[in-house]
């Protein structure tokens, strides 16, 4: 699928370390033009320090950063073709929303009308015509966070770096965010190269994901890829909930909708008995929690009928869908 996509960033070798801190370990990582792709993984493991290196804030010890082609790893930030959204949007309050839009490109000295016209697409790219002569104080924080969006695309970079922009946003914000900001990079076609520590969000939002554990890159593909086929057991624990089970001598994970739970029924191969312990609403599905034969608690979310707690129960599952833990 990607054997004939442009490539627009090209990161062979990369390493940097803080100390005796090694944060980015040898990293080689392709992402293509007017993909969303995200870097995804637990705190220090790595992702910003690639992402602030890609945008020229850090210079890596070691390895390349190509741009389009072009070798920037030891230019300053200014000479590169991206923009950065970051988490704390970075508005200045004493300025309109319009003045906040043009401000790159005011530094750029373009003239007046231009820089006006493009400042008021980008707010219309943003969902916000009409919002250009309010402050930032007047705005939500969903709305300040658009505005930051607009400024970054008002420059039309090649590559927008954004620096897990939605984390101070609340729940029911950021999913609506998560949904407005896939939408709008595929309007806009520009690559987007997001950060992020929420799985989630990771999994809502993009094209491919690169899993990211203590300076590696555990994994990269798509969501289906790395949520059904993990390639390893930290990618199986970190991405989605999942059970590890010892089954037959071996530490196995099995994620709890591969499990299914009954009282007479089986599906799969594999087969565990034990008591319903507690069954959990959780709105969209109901977490049934299994006390094994065999000592395991087991998460199952795929009932094949009606239950009570209690109940002498068969868990049962495709060995295919396990992974060595």
């Amino acid at each position: 699928m990607r054997e004939s996509a442009e490539i627009t960033v090209s990161i062979r070798n990369l390493s940097r370390s803080f100390g005796a801190i090694k944060a980015v370990n040898h990293v080689d990582l392709d992402i293509y033009s007017g993909e969303f792709l995200t870097l995804l993984g637990p705190s220090g493991s790595g992702k910003t320090t690639v992402l602030r290196i890609i945008a020229g804030f850090e210079k890596p010890d070691e390895g390349t950063i190509h741009l389009g082609g072009k070798d920037v790893s030891q230019l300053p930030p200014y000479e590169r073709d991206v923009n950065t959204v970051f988490q704390d949007y970075a508005l200045f309050p004493h300025m309109n929303v319009l003045s906040n839009i043009e401000y790159g490109l005011r530094v750029q000295r373009i003239e007046k009308t231009e820089r006006k016209a493009r400042a008021e697409q980008a707010l219309e790219q943003v969902r916000l015509s009409g919002y250009g002569d309010r402050k930032p104080a007047q705005l939500s924080g969903g709305q300040r966070q658009r505005v930051a969006l607009a400024r970054a695309l008002v420059n039309r970079p090649s590559v927008l770096l954004l620096d897990e922009p939605l984390g101070a946003l609340d729940l029911k914000l950021r999913e609506q965010m998560q949904i407005e900001l896939k939408e709008l990079q595929r309007e806009v076609g520009i690559t987007f190269i997001f950060v992020t520590h929420d799985q989630e969000e990771a999994l809502t939002m993009s094209d491919r994901i690169a899993v990211f554990n203590q300076g590696r890159i555990e994994q990269i593909g798509t969501p289906r890829e790395i949520y059904e086929n993990p390639q390893s057991a930290f990618v199986s624990e970190f991405v989605g909930q999942t059970n590890k089970i010892l089954f037959e001598g071996k530490r196995i994970n099995i994620r709890p909708e591969f499990i299914s739970v009954s009282k007479s029924k089986e599906s799969g191969d594999r087969t565990l008995t034990g008591l319903l312990k507690d069954a959990i609403f959780v709105g969209a599905s109901t977490r049934f929690l299994v006390d094994a034969e065999n000592g395991e608690q087991v998460i199952s979310v795929k009932p094949l009928e009606d239950l009570s707690i209690g109940d002498s129960v068969i868990l049962s599952w495709e060995s295919k869908k396990e992974f060595l833990a």
